[in-house]
């Protein structure tokens, strides 16, 4: 079941974004972000790799929903 709560939010910090839903990996690679930017909130890592938060944040909620089975 995908939950509000399961949403991510640019506030977050990459590295426990990561640790909860392991099936964003994909995403934050396909994106560039590098090891340096685990520690940042992921508002702070798109804008260093020149990436649309908006985007970003998209397609992780997109890549969590469906690996509950979710359509989004």
């Amino acid at each position: 079941m995908f939950r509000f709560t399961d949403l991510v939010r640019g506030s977050e910090i990459v590295r426990d974004v990561k640790q909860k839903f392991p099936e964003t990996e994909e995403v934050f690679e396909r994106f560039g972000l590098r090891p340096a930017c685990y520690d940042c909130s992921i508002e702070q890592a798109a804008r260093k790799v020149g990436a649309v938060v908006g985007d970003l944040l998209s397609e992780l909620n997109e890549v969590i929903a469906k690996s509950r089975g979710v359509s989004v």
